[in-house]
């Protein structure tokens, strides 16, 4: 994965922000290592996200289980939505429809299968990179009230491609018209090609997934999954689309997944950046921050590649390649999280810091 952005903004209801971080540890030197396979450092995040209604904590290193808790009323195999969470699996597909030539690639224009699209000067150009990293021009829409396929290619274009990010279910849903069409000639749809492609080959369950008036699932939500299948997911990517040495996507194809869009460097392609190269902003936790300590050092990212898939309610899919990590946390509360009444006081940073340092966001030794 390539360096990535510090600073992620949700749509409404999800998160506004990071919480600018003030790290005690004034140069690389003065960090703490990070210890994955700590049993106390496993144990400290786990009591956070527990206080914070979590549901589900498991954490993979190296493609091995070290970790597993599911608090409050959490079960090992009770399936959970991982709202905002499933907008991720639209990148494994087109990495898959770009290596089974039914995209040709990201910068596609979304017009050349929406032929419609060709009669209007916005969206005549706006390729699947545009549409994907939410810059199409096209409004998000209201978050939690995911259109029809249709619906969503239908939706209004306040701005000009590449000039504004606009979060929200539009875009994917609209992307799931363009993939219904290429599939038409094979009798195949969107989640017939995902299971066939992707979840199949790895040994997914899908618990449940919603799905529109139109009959076809909901792209931008609606997957629930367990920890233990949502962490299958984030092992492939983190794998690069490779399952048991077999090369199920494009790696280049998937990995533009992880570069800073250039409108919003916070996000991807259907994946949040937690880190990035060529700003100044501090990381999400300690061991991830661009230190000031002086010297030529003073910019160093210790882990460029942290990206992840987040949901309301704060459900989170966690990866990095570097560390050989995954990390998921589920809870309740998605729907007061839609109505803006999340009042749980989850900090990613907090979650990351005691996962990786045993520390608290602010570098403190617990």
């Amino acid at each position: 994965m390539k360096n990535h952005l510090t600073r992620r903004h949700f749509g409404l209801g999800v998160v506004a922000g990071f919480v600018a971080m003030n790290s005690k540890f004034a140069s690389a030197a003065d960090e703490p290592a990070v210890d994955l396979a700590n049993p106390k450092h496993h144990k400290l995040a786990a009591e956070y996200s527990a206080s914070c209604k979590g549901i589900s904590m498991l954490v993979r290193v190296d493609d091995k289980e070290l970790f597993s808790d599911y608090p409050n009323s959490g079960k090992k195999d009770r399936a959970h939505e991982l709202a905002s969470g499933t907008k991720s699996f639209c990148g494994v597909l087109v990495a898959a429809a770009i290596q089974d030539k039914l995209i040709s690639s990201w910068d596609e224009k979304v017009s050349d299968t929406l032929s419609e699209w060709k009669e209007d000067t916005k969206k005549k150009t706006v390729t699947l990179r545009q549409l994907l990293s939410l810059t199409s021009g096209m409004a998000g829409g209201g978050i939690g009230r995911v259109p029809t396929y249709a619906d969503a290619m239908a939706s209004e274009f306040k701005f000009d491609p590449g000039q504004r990010f606009q979060y929200g279910p539009a875009p994917f849903q609209t992307f799931g018209e363009v993939l219904r069409r290429k599939l038409e000639p094979k009798k195949e749809s969107p989640y017939d090609y995902l299971q066939r492609r992707i979840l199949k080959p790895i040994g997914l369950q899908v618990g449940s997934w919603r799905k529109g008036a139109d009959g076809q699932i909901h792209l931008p939500s609606g997957a629930a999954l367990t920890a233990t299948e949502w962490a299958k997911f984030g092992e492939f990517v983190r794998a690069g689309g490779v399952h048991e040495g077999k090369e199920l996507l494009s790696s280049a194809a998937l990995d533009e997944c992880f570069v800073p869009g250039k409108i919003n460097p916070s996000y991807g392609l259907s994946f949040w950046l937690a880190s990035g190269a060529g700003n100044t902003r501090e990381a999400l936790a300690p061991g991830l921050a661009r230190f000031r300590g002086g010297g030529e050092k003073k910019d160093d990212l210790r882990v460029p590649d942290l990206v992840f898939a987040a949901g309301a309610g704060n459900q989170r899919l966690f990866i990095s390649r570097k560390l050989k990590l995954i990390a998921i946390r589920q809870a309740d509360g998605i729907l007061a999280a839609l109505g803006g009444n999340d009042s749980t006081g989850w900090n990613d940073r907090e979650f990351l810091s005691r996962l990786m340092y045993g520390t608290d966001a602010a570098g403190k030794k617990l």
